[in-house]
């Protein structure tokens, strides 16, 4: 029977006409309607004609997540007062529940993604209700943009609904060429902020990292929001970690119920929480039930103001969970929760003046995360750079290129980017292509079920206790009754029937590689190992066909993965030890630079050469190292070099382009470099600054970048740094004058070497600052010179020396130091050094390099 009070008191009922219109009408409509007014349960019943109002229709409603197409299936059916699978049904990844009468089916996006590849028009199907868009999730985007690419090519019949939480709808109205928007009136009662920031500063997230400073305070702040208001209490919380954590610290009051629901919980755990309690509860939750779920009694929110969104590491080559701030949309949302039934109260375990400063929405996830499964989705719908897509945000253009990188190693596209017949199958997999790769590639040879109990265990990460041996975690796994234990049961028995269909290859043969595959995907240039003996040694090469390049080998007390990162296993664990890993989960703790492996198997140099594929390469390798020319042949897998042996009679140019990068970092100062070769370099410096072209730039860079001009042929014939301290740097400098212009020849005259003072002498200049050459002259040789000497129309700066070679005065300008200058230093040196002349008018005296008695003689 069905339960016409509970219908009734949805407020989404009274937009049910306008959404009915904007359908017949445009065929399209976005339903904007808070939480809990209705929208997941009364609107698809109600376009199903399940009611008693409208024609029959077959509705799918796709959500986000499987626990919220579970729970929006049986909410359905309680309300139409019958069992799942009938009229109402749901299907999940590795679970199905409908019958032959089933006129609305709750499936997860990722579900209706697989139906849309296998059948594009689909068939019977008359409406999609695409539920909680606003929260941006790659899955959703996708479909979003395959359903309105159908609409307009296929099937203008078929109607498409987008609803939203939030009132940011005019994006999603645009998408689907410019859809009503529908808006239902909230069912909210007031709900009263309460700001309870730590006592102390609380140390930022970083990966999946959070201080355990913040479950304890929020723990602190349950037990406040318990003594202080009535109503069960809903937590938000980042991951199940942190809510293992706060529920450790929970276990005081005995008469309230402690209940954690999340993805990994069990189901029955999940039915207890979307069902009032005979006991106070605290609801320990992730971001799952912002939205998704409705769980009855809740009168207070606790939000420690986390959330977790995929990344890419792009520099590391890993992707995972991030923990961010959580947005202010989710701010808003969460808060809602407590005022679904009554008044309520939300405690936000930050203080005010952050709010803020918090993002409005969360990030799109085809912004931030991996998109390799999204590339091939795109790829196998027709359009491989996405570019003829719907959707709201274009993918980063970085991100899908190296997703068709992976996807081409692996076969599952071609060299148009168009989609193999490798590829389709592996859309339909369910997985992600790499783990598709993995169960494919690996079935033959280590056997359908253990592929597949490997690529389930991957596929959805172990609860830690499993520890970070991914064959220790599989025993587990096998002998588990717990929750993960149970779904991974049912995982292993999808991807075992979808692997049993591949022909399995006899003991001792080859492991293969993906037809016309290159990059690390592809077969190696070696031999392939044989079926690897021993059930951890397959457990390792399932794991190192999805991710070859994270196949890494030990080194100096870490491990250095083919692709160059570096990671490090925890003490006390099984992979400790192991010359050669597969790294299945990573990441890169808080102030740590290398990656921590989280989950991974031993294998072997065999396993590694043919997972790696054409990253395995001999070169002759020729570099500066340690400060001389290093020269060697070298058998790498990517980054990890196999053997190394020294090589002579090595490529001269790969020689000579060493020498010069040795130059580059270590200097000229590796030249032989005699005092005319430096006072030649400075002169060509001063003339270049002064006067420009055609005198050359002398300086490092420019020297470096006419290498073939001026050190040839010396360093064409040198093969070690000894041989470059044999090259004179003056004679190499001197094929940079302008000789052809016969400009070279003005060298002595712009920029002598010398200069010839009254006295004369032949004193030196130093050009060693270009802006000013210096000439430092004993005081009484520049008698009777009036005016400054210059070079290239620069005057010099004399520095003018007592008789015992010690500066006397400095000056630009000797008119005016004879005039005012001189008189000082006459008084201060004539007493000092009697025996040498000091006349009073120095302009017009006879300049001399003696004293006064050899004068005299």
């Amino acid at each position: 029977m069905i339960r016409q009070d509970a219908l009734d008191a949805l407020p989404v009922r009274d937009a049910l006409p306008g959404l009915a219109d904007a359908l017949a009408t445009h065929g399209t409509a976005v339903l904007v309607a808070p939480p809990g007014t209705g929208k997941t349960t009364l609107v698809p019943l109600a376009l199903a004609g399940l009611l008693g109002e409208g024609p029959a229709r077959r509705v799918v409603v796709a959500e986000p997540r499987r626990i919220a197409a579970r729970a929006a299936a049986r909410r359905m059916a309680w309300l139409l007062g019958e069992e799942v699978g009938g009229a109402v049904g749901f299907t999940v990844r590795g679970e199905r529940a409908v019958g032959r009468h089933t006129r609305v089916e709750v499936v997860t996006t990722g579900v209706l993604l697989q139906r849309l590849q296998r059948d594009q028009e689909l068939t019977g199907v008359d409406v999609v209700v695409l539920d909680e868009c606003h929260e941006r999730h790659l899955d959703a985007d996708t479909a979003a943009a395959f359903l309105w690419d159908v609409r307009e090519t296929l099937r203008p019949e078929l109607r498409l609904v987008a609803a939203s939480a939030t009132t940011d709808a005019g994006g999603w109205a645009r998408l689907l060429g410019g859809a009503p928007v529908v808006e239902a009136p909230g069912a909210a009662f007031p709900v009263e902020v309460v700001w309870a920031p730590p006592a102390r500063p609380v140390r930022p997230p970083h990966g999946l990292w959070v201080d355990p400073a913040l479950p304890a305070h929020v723990a602190s702040v349950v037990r406040r929001a318990l003594a202080e208001r009535d109503g069960d209490v809903l937590v938000f919380l980042p991951g199940v970690g942190e809510i293992a954590r706060v529920a450790g610290q929970l276990t005081g009051p005995g008469d309230v119920d402690v209940l954690q629901v999340h993805g990994r919980a069990p189901a029955a755990v999940q039915d207890a929480v979307l069902a009032p309690g005979a006991r106070r509860r605290v609801v320990l939750a992730t971001s799952v039930a912002e939205s998704s779920l409705t769980v009855p009694g809740v009168r207070v929110v606790v939000d420690a103001g986390l959330a977790r969104e995929p990344r890419v590491d792009h520099a590391r080559g890993l992707s995972a969970l991030t923990t961010v701030r959580a947005s202010r949309a989710a701010g808003r949302q969460r808060a809602g929760r407590a005022g679904r039934e009554a008044p309520g109260a939300v405690y936000r375990c930050w203080a005010e003046a952050e709010d803020a400063r918090l993002p409005r929405f969360p990030s799109p996830e085809i912004k931030v995360a991996d998109l390799t499964a999204f590339a091939l989705q795109a790829a196998c719908w027709g359009d491989p750079d996405a570019s003829g897509l719907a959707l709201l945000d274009p993918p980063p253009g970085g991100a899908m290129a190296a997703a068709r990188d992976v996807l081409t190693a692996i076969g599952a596209v071609g060299p148009d980017g168009r989609a193999t017949p490798r590829g389709a199958r592996l859309a339909r997999l369910g997985l992600h292509p790499r783990l598709g790769r993995a169960l494919l590639d690996a079935a033959p040879v280590v056997g359908a079920g253990l592929a597949a109990e490997v690529v389930a265990l991957i596929g959805e990460e172990p609860p830690r206790e499993y520890g970070d041996d991914l064959a220790g975690a599989l025993r587990a796994a096998r002998r588990g009754g717990d929750a993960y234990a149970g779904r991974w049961r049912a995982e292993v028995r999808r991807l075992r029937s979808l692997a049993s269909e591949v022909p399995k290859i006899p003991e001792g043969s080859e492991v293969p590689g993906a037809p016309g595959a290159s990059g690390p995907f592809a077969r190696g240039s070696g031999s392939p190992p044989a079926r690897p003996a021993g059930e951890d040694a397959r457990v390792g090469l399932v794991a190192a066909l999805a991710f070859p390049e994270r196949v890494a080998r030990a080194d100096g007390g870490s491990y250095l993965m083919v692709s160059g990162t570096r990671a490090e296993v925890e003490a006390g664990t099984g992979l400790r030890g192991a010359s050669w890993i597969a790294v299945a989960v990573a990441d890169r703790p808080v102030g740590r630079g290398h990656a921590r492996v989280r989950l991974g198997a031993a294998v072997d140099e065999n396993v590694a050469r043919a997972a790696a594929g054409t990253l395995l390469e001999s070169c002759e390798e020729v570099r500066w190292a340690d400060g001389d020319v290093v020269a060697r042949r070298v058998e790498r897998l990517g980054a990890v070099e196999l053997a190394v042996r020294p090589h002579t009679g090595a490529d001269p140019a790969l020689v000579r382009a060493a020498l010069l990068e040795g130059l580059r970092r270590e200097g000229l100062g590796l030249l032989r470099w005699p005092a005319g070769a430096v006072v030649l370099r400075q002169r060509l410096a001063f003339l270049h600054r002064r006067l420009g072209e055609p005198w050359p730039d002398v300086s490092d860079e420019a020297l470096h970048a006419r290498a073939q001009e001026w050190l040839e042929p010396e360093l064409s014939r040198a093969r070690r740094r000894a041989d470059l301290a044999r090259v004179d740097a003056g004679q190499a400098l001197g094929r940079l004058l302008p000789w052809a212009s016969g400009r070279a020849a003005l060298l002595d005259e712009l920029a002598p070497e010398r200069i010839t003072v009254p006295s004369g002498s032949g004193i030196r200049i130093d050009y060693s600052d270009p802006e000013q050459p210096v000439l430092a002259v004993k005081l009484q040789e520049m008698f009777g010179l009036r005016k400054t000497p210059r070079v290239a129309g620069v005057p010099l700066l004399v520095h003018l020396l007592s008789p015992a070679g010690r500066p006397a005065a400095v000056t630009a300008d000797l008119a005016s130091f004879w005039k005012d200058g001189y008189r000082g230093v006459r008084a201060e040196l004539r007493g000092r050094y009697p025996r040498h002349p000091w006349p009073e008018d120095p302009a017009t005296a006879a300049p001399t390099r003696h004293t006064n008695a050899r004068l005299g003689r």
